[in-house]
This record gives C-alpha cells, sequence and structure tokens, in this order.
C-alpha cells in the first residue's frame, strides 16, 4: 500500500518527537474525516486501518476506527480482511465494549468449510485477544474444529493452542468430563504436529485435571515406544537425525505428572524406553543442533527416570553421566545438567553421588551465564544438608557480594532458608545472619529480619550473644536498613545484658542507634523511637539526650512520627515511673504456630503461561523411607530454629518418606484409626510417648479436623513436623489452620486444625487414601509415626428419617443396588450395629423391615459440585 509507505517513510524523516507527533496528528485527522464520509471501498478502509495499527505500534493511543477495523473482517479479500483480524487483535483488549460485535464474524469463519485460511485468521485472532466472553462464546466452536473428522492438520494445530490459550485464560472454558477423552485421542494422530500441538494443551489440562486425563498416560507411552524402541516414524519429522524431537520432550513431561505405572507390563516398557534414551551416546555429535535436541530429550528422560524411581540403578548410573556434563563446553549442557542434579537432590536421601561434584558445582555460580548461575544456586539449595551447610552458606555469601541483581532476592533467601534449616548452634546462626544483612542491603525482605528478632527473642540463652553480635555489626556497617532495625528492637530488649562490656555503655548504645537515624526511612525511624523510649526505662541516666530528642520531633512533617514523639516525650515526663515500666516491659516470646512465609516467598507464582514444575527445589520425595513409630540414636541433628516446613509449615528435619499404605503403618494403630470411622472424637493412637487425639465438626458438605498431640514424656520434644497429603484426593479441597510448634513441652497438648470441603464423591469411596505423618526429636533420638486419618464419605452425610411408605417408594426407584456379604464378629448385636449407623451420620429408621435384625437407614450425601445425592441402606 503506496500510501501506508509514504506515512512511514514521513516518521522515519521526522528529525525531533515534535515533527514526528505533528505528523501523526494530521494525518489522525485525515483519517477521521475519511471516516466521517463512510463512502470508503475496501481497499480504502485498510489502508487507513493499517495506518492506525502503525500508529498503535508507535505507542499512540487510537480511539476511532474500530468499527471500520471490525467491518474488513467480514470481506471476502483475503488482505482486507488479514487487515481487519490484524487490527481487532491489536486494538480491542478482551473487556472492549464493541468485542460482542466480533464474535458473530468470528464463528462465521470458524465454520468455513471451504477456506482454511479464513479459519485461521479467527482462531489467530481469539488467542490473541482471550477474555472470558469470547471463551465462553467461541469455545465449543474451537473444540469442534479440533475433533471434526474433515479439519485439516494444519486448521488442528492452531485450533488446539487456540484451546490453551482461552483455558489459560478462562479455566472454565473447557468442559473437561465431555471433551477429555476426545481431546486426549489427538495423540494418536499421525501427524506429529497436530500430536506436539495437542500434547501443550493435554499437558496443561493434566495439571488441572489428572484423574479425569489419566487415560493420555498409555497413549503417550506407546506414542514414546513406537518412536524410540520401534523406530517407527516418518522421515519428514527427523531434525537432525533426530526424530521428532518436541514431540518426544512433551511426552516425556507428561509422563511426569502422573505416578509410576502399577501395571508390571506398563512399568517395564516404559523403562525400556527410558533406558533406551538415557544409555544414548550423544557425546560424539558433532552437529550443534543435532546435540542439543539429543542431549534436550536425554536429560528429559534422566527427569522421568528420577520421578519412577530416584533409587534406580539407572539414576545412579545417568549421575555420573551428569556429573560429566557439569564441565562441558557447552552452556546448554550444563545448564541442563545442573537442573537435572537438583531435580535428583530434591528427592533422593542419600546425596554422595551428588556431593563429590560441590566443588564444581560451585565454581559453576562463577559462569558467565547467568542462568548457569541461577541453576548452580538451585542445585546447592537442593543438596545441602547438615554436613556441608556451613561450606555452602558462605560460599553463597561470597558469591552474593558480586551477584546478579536478578538472583540477589533469591539469593538471599535461599542463605536464610538453609541457615534457619541446618543450625547446630545458634551463634552460627546469627553470624551468618548478621553477615547476610550486612550484605545484601535493599534484597532483603521485612520476613527475614522479622525471623532474626523472632529467633532471638524465643531463646534466652541468645539474647547476650546476639546483642553484643549486632552491636558490633552496627558500629561497623555505614548504613543498612535491616540491620539498623535488627539492632534497634534488639538493643531496646536486651541492651542491660552487653552494658558492662567495653564501649557498650548506655550512652554509646543510643549513640550508635541514633547515629543511623537522620538517613533510615520512616518506618526504622519509629523502630528507633520505640527503643529510645526503652533505653530510658532501662538506664534512665541518659533520659536528658532521649527527651531532648522527643521533643525536637514533636512538630516533623510525618503523622506517624510525630505521634510517636508526642506521646513517648509525655509518658517520660509523667512523676511516676509506674506507667514508663508497664509500656517497656520486655516483649514476650512469639508465638511458634506462625507460619513462615520465607519459603513461600521463594517458590514465587508461576506465569500463566508456563506448566508447573513436577518437582519443587528443596522438597524432598515420597520415596525416601524411615521406620514409622520407632527411635533411632542421634549424634548430630540439625536444628530447625524456626520450624520451616516443607507441606505443613514445620521442617521434617528426617528423610520424607512415602504415605504409607497398610502394610507398613505404625504397628498397633489400626484399630484406633477404625473405632475413630464412626466417632466425631477419640485417640488415634497412643504409646509411652504420645498421645494423638481428635475432634471433628461437620456440617454438609463442610468439616474440619481438630488434632491434637499430647507430649506424655518427660523430655521436650523439638523439631516437631507434621505432614499430610491426601493423595490421590482431587474430589477434596484441604485448608490447614495455624501449624504446629516446632517444639512441645512435656506435658503438653498443641493442636493443628484441618478443614475439608467435598468436591465430589469419586474417590473418599476408600477409606485407606488418606495418610499423615508425625515425628518428633528428644534427646534420645527421633521418631516419625506413620498414621491413616479417618475421613470417610460419611462424615459429610446429614442423617434423614422417612415414613415406612416415603422409604420404600424411594427404594423402588432406585436401580442396580449394592449388595456384599460380609463376616463380623459373633458378639456384634443390633444395638451395636445401631451405635456404628448412628455413628457413621445414617439415620436408623425403624418398623420398615418385617425381621427386627435387619437395620434400615438413609442419609443425604452433600457436595460442592455434584449437590446432594440420597443414600437408602
Amino acid at each position: 500500500m503506496r500510501g501506508l509507505t509514504l506515512f512511514i517513510s514521513d516518521l522515519r524523516n521526522c528529525r525531533t518527537r515534535e515533527a514526528e507527533e505533528k505528523r501523526i496528528q494530521k494525518e489522525m485527522g485525515n483519517i477521521r474525516s475519511k471516516f466521517k464520509d463512510g463512502n470508503l471501498d475496501g481497499y480504502q478502509k485498510k489502508k487507513y486501518v493499517s495506518k492506525l495499527v502503525y500508529m498503535y505500534m508507535l505507542g499512540v493511543d487510537i480511539d476511532f476506527g474500530h468499527l471500520e477495523a471490525i467491518s474488513l473482517i467480514s470481506s471476502t479479500k483475503y488482505t482486507e480482511k488479514q487487515m481487519g483480524y490484524l487490527a481487532v487483535s491489536l486494538l480491542l483488549t478482551e473487556n472492549h465494549d464493541l468485542l460482542r460485535l466480533v464474535i458473530n464474524s468470528l464463528r462465521k469463519d470458524l465454520e468455513d468449510r471451504v477456506n482454511e485460511i479464513n479459519v485461521c485468521l479467527a482462531l489467530q485472532a481469539i488467542a490473541n485477544i482471550g477474555g472470558k466472553d469470547l471463551a465462553e462464546a467461541v469455545s465449543s466452536d474451537v473444540y469442534r474444529l479440533i475433533i471434526a473428522p474433515g479439519t485439516t492438520p494444519f486448521v488442528k494445530k492452531k485450533a488446539a493452542l487456540c484451546l490453551l490459550r482461552l483455558f489459560r485464560k478462562v479455566p472454565d472454558s473447557i468442559l473437561i468430563n465431555e471433551w477429555g477423552a476426545n481431546l486426549v485421542n489427538l495423540l494418536d494422530e499421525p501427524d506429529a504436529g497436530v500430536a506436539t500441538a495437542s500434547l501443550s494443551l493435554i499437558t496443561t489440562l493434566v495439571q488441572s485435571y489428572p484423574s479425569e486425563l489419566k487415560m493420555c498416560v498409555p497413549k503417550a507411552l506407546n506414542c514414546l515406544y513406537k518412536i524410540v524402541v520401534n523406530n517407527s516414524y516418518s522421515a519428514d519429522v527427523l531434525y537432525y537425525k533426530v526424530p521428532a524431537p518436541w514431540l518426544q520432550l512433551k511426552l516425556l513431561r507428561l509422563l511426569q505428572y502422573y505416578p509410576p505405572p502399577e501395571d508390571p507390563s506398563v512399568l517395564a516398557k516404559l523403562l525400556d524406553v527410558v533406558e533406551k534414551i538415557t544409555t544414548s551416546n550423544t557425546d560424539n555429535i558433532k552437529n550443534a543442533q543435532q546435540s542439543n535436541a539429543s542431549n534436550a530429550i536425554k536429560f528429559e528422560a534422566i527427569n522421568l527416570s528420577i520421578h519412577l524411581d530416584p533409587d534406580s540403578r539407572l539414576v545412579k548410573s545417568a549421575a555420573a553421566s551428569l556429573g560429566d556434563s557439569l564441565t562441558s563446553k557447552e552452556t546448554n549442557i550444563r545448564y541442563l545438567a545442573l537442573e537435572t542434579l537438583a531435580h535428583l537432590a530434591s528427592v533422593r536421601s542419600d546425596l554422595n553421588d551428588i556431593k563429590q561434584y560441590q566443588n564444581t558445582i560451585i565454581e559453576s555460580l562463577k559462569d558467565k551465564d547467568v542462568s548457569v548461575r541461577r541453576q548452580a544456586l538451585d542445585l546447592l539449595y537442593a543438596m545441602c544438608d547438615i554436613s556441608n551447610v556451613k561450606l555452602i552458606v558462605q560460599e553463597l555469601l561470597l558469591f552474593l557480594n558480586g551477584a546478579d541483581f536478578s538472583i540477589r532476592e533469591d539469593l538471599v533467601l535461599k542463605i536464610a532458608i538453609l541457615a534457619e534449616k541446618f543450625a547446630t548452634e545458634y551463634s552460627w546462626y546469627i553470624d551468618v545472619m548478621l553477615n547476610l544483612l550486612s550484605a545484601a542491603g535493599d534484597q532483603i525482605s521485612n520476613e527475614i529480619w522479622y525471623r532474626v528478632v523472632q529467633i532471638t527473642v524465643n531463646h534466652e540463652d541468645l539474647h547476650k550473644y546476639a546483642t553484643r553480635a549486632v552491636y558490633k555489626a552496627l558500629q561497623k556497617s555505614s548504613y543498612q536498613e535491616s540491620l539498623i532495625k535488627v539492632a534497634g528492637y534488639l538493643l531496646g530488649e536486651f541492651g542491660h545484658l552487653i552494658v558492662d562490656e567495653p564501649g557498650a555503655a548506655p550512652y554509646d548504645q543510643f549513640t550508635a542507634l541514633h547515629s543511623k537515624f537522620h538517613t533510615a526511612s520512616m518506618s526504622t525511624r519509629c523502630l528507633l523511637l520505640n527503643t529510645y523510649i526503652k533505653l530510658v526505662n532501662l538506664f534512665p541516666e541518659i533520659k536528658e539526650p532521649i527527651v531532648n530528642v522527643f521533643s525536637m520531633l514533636q512538630n516533623v512533617m510525618d503523622v506517624e512520627l510525630q505521634q510517636r514523639a508526642c506521646e513517648y516525650l509525655q509518658i517520660i515526663n509523667m512523676p511516676s515511673d509506674e506507667l514508663l515500666q508497664t509500656v517497656c516491659e520486655e516483649m514476650p516470646p512469639f508465638s511458634t504456630d506462625k507460619e513462615s512465609i520465607l519459603e513461600s516467598r521463594l517458590n514465587r507464582k508461576e506465569i500463566d503461561t508456563e506448566d508447573k514444575r513436577t518437582w519443587k527445589a528443596g522438597e524432598k520425595s515420597r520415596h525416601r523411607t524411615s521406620t514409622a513409630g520407632t527411635i533411632s540414636p542421634v549424634s548430630t541433628s540439625p536444628q530447625d530454629l524456626l520450624g520451616i516446613s516443607e507441606e505443613s509449615s514445620n521442617f521434617d528435619y528426617s528423610s520424607s518418606v512415602s504415605l504409607p499404605n497398610t502394610s507398613n503403618l505404625t504397628p498397633n494403630s489400626l484399630h484406633w484409626f477404625i473405632k475413630n470411622l464412626y466417632s466425631p472424637q477419640g485417640v488415634l493412637f497412643e504409646d509411652d510417648l504420645i498421645q494423638i487425639g481428635l475432634k471433628s465438626e461437620f456440617k454438609q458438605e463442610k468439616g474440619q479436623f481438630q488434632i491434637f498431640f499430647g507430649n506424655k514424656s518427660q523430655l521436650d520434644m523439638s523439631n516437631v513436623f507434621f505432614k499430610f497429603q491426601p493423595t490421590p484426593l482431587s474430589c477434596c479441597s484441604l485448608e490447614y489452620g495455624p501449624a504446629l510448634p516446632i517444639s512441645i513441652p512435656k506435658q503438653t497438648q498443641p493442636n493443628q486444625i484441618i478443614k475439608f470441603s467435598l468436591l465430589k464423591p469419586d474417590e473418599l469411596l476408600d477409606s485407606t487414601k488418606l495418610f499423615f505423618q508425625f515425628g518428633f526429636q528428644t534427646p534420645l533420638g527421633n521418631a516419625v509415626y506413620n498414621l491413616q486419618f479417618p475421613l470417610i464419605l460419611t462424615k459429610f452425610v446429614e442423617p434423614v428419617v422417612f415414613s415406612v411408605n416415603d422409604f420404600l417408594a424411594r427404594w423402588k426407584q432406585l436401580a442396580i443396588e449394592n449388595q456384599k456379604m460380609i463376616s463380623v464378629a459373633s458378639n456384634w448385636n443390633r444395638e451395636s450395629l445401631k451405635t456404628v449407623y448412628n455413628g457413621l451420620k445414617l439415620g436408623v429408621l425403624e418398623n420398615v423391615d418385617p425381621n427386627r435384625e435387619n437395620l434400615v437407614s438413609a442419609g443425604i450425601l452433600y457436595t460442592m459440585q455434584a449437590g446432594k445425592i440420597g443414600i437408602l441402606v
């Protein structure tokens, strides 16, 4: 278009910003006048709309021309329709008022069975605009395109990716129960492009609906087996001699969202695929593209083998190969090796295979590529334990000084978390945190210095050491906001403990703090005022200089600072010190049941266009094992200073284990579990050390369990952890109350609250699905208990009572009744069975069955998604 070309040329020839804006305003005025005339043909509309699109791309706000762009969509000429769709995609947002005018044209083009180009233009526009209204209007049409037998592979690919975009924007736009099976069938498509595009959609859906799409596992495995083992593929899918690399990668990633197959033959087939990929030799490949593709597949296969069994022979041999890859000349290979080793370190208890490369990994922190440095940091974080924590933290502190700003926040958080998790002595923890506060500067979040204060206040034997250390650091530091806050808090609380030491007289402490006052932020100044009034209470001899400070601040502009100064001055000048002493009483220990948020800050929200990771750094896997309910001697063990959790807010110092099946439960726990199935409260387990009790309250589809942990022993329990996992109960939503304290003093009984909401009843029919793990440490050793959790379907039932006629009428309306014969102990009678029925919240109906020994009952099961479901027994 000559007019567009000339307009672009004019803009490029403008020498100043003002000249460019003048030319744009002139052209916008010309376009407005042309649009008002209304006598424009398709070509002219296209020309003027294209100029508006170009101006929009330059950052100009376009507030007209939308209707003309929409009208171009209905054109029969490709170039005009293309420009219309381009303009609509750019100018209309998902909430634009004119978007509804586009929907009919979009649906019309989606139904075009003659010209697939029109269909593709519509799909691209839908994916670019997105939004709830558009998704609700066209998602069914896009789905029909995918499954229609006459749809070409070219269109199917775009339709699958368009549906993926709609789902990411509006998850409710896909009817998973109705569409799921047909979408999974796309994996059988002979066209590799369609299968690859469909895998992107299926992989995203699987993360939200794993049980509804579990039929994708055998299909994905068959597809992989055909390519890898059978070498059955067409020549057109080869990429530098690698068959369908993107398809293989996506298939391997998809399988990691599901547990290992239970069928031995299927598992053997999967292991054949993984072994063939992981044992392939990619070292001698000269072509860079072929090497990248082959290694990407190989590393993803190793990730899958780690997911299947991190302690397998295959993984152990792969670990050696990964270690060799750490020194590869190729940046991509080093990156993938570090990432895969981090995955392995996150799920294995025995890290010796990885620790032998510790020096190499530390050297990777100096790599010229920032992404490699980030992966090295993740790996060091994952492989850290009590044996190497001091070395790793020391190296990370050195790395912090010159670290890239893009990773400094993560680095600071990881140093703080590692110091808390694996500190064997409090003094080392304080030294590390003060070094961190001094070195990190603005990258220190409030949560980190809060934690330093909390651990100091909660441990009396640490008061003096921490106060002395922070005072010395304050004197050396020129200005670090977080360090000033910690110093202000600790000196106000415990400054009297170091007053006899050289250079720590009361006035010296006040001078050290006040020298930082005028350069500090308002929030820090307010905290320092709190410290000053506490210093007056501790050291009356320095009252005069502090009163002078408060007097000067009575007229400052900041309201908060002024109010504090005025009120504190009034308290100090009172005739009696009684109020001053009351206000300045030493702060009590912090509540230990407050959940840490350091790890939640570390695990940043994933971008909505990314797949969820199949593993998390620092999270130990279900594959680890331990002896449930037994005590093992301890020589050295980490002290989880503040109770950072992995899942329940308490750090699990022991090796994480897979949630037990009934064969490895803690001995003598089953009979307690059975009693709690039909009782709202009772003892779930008891031995010489611990008594675990339950109290439940349920109302319709919502319920709450309160779990009590009573320390029966004469020893304090430390490093307490509680791990609860309703796998694979996708039918229930779960919400934790405040976390357990990290320690349980002798003869005390803290509790943990867990709330449930029943979404659908499918998987709760099996009462053995839920388990939890509870453990602690005493001076004698560690104890871990694996117990079943008594959440069954009838907890969400409300009893109902019918008349005889109503019951019989309802019974006759039902079909396919479920009958089962079971044997019971001879001491069961009608009254004891009636007690069980009432405990299961089923209303017992009298005089319904002529046989008095038969029990008849009824209830209503409440669910959030399926509504009410009647039960007749």
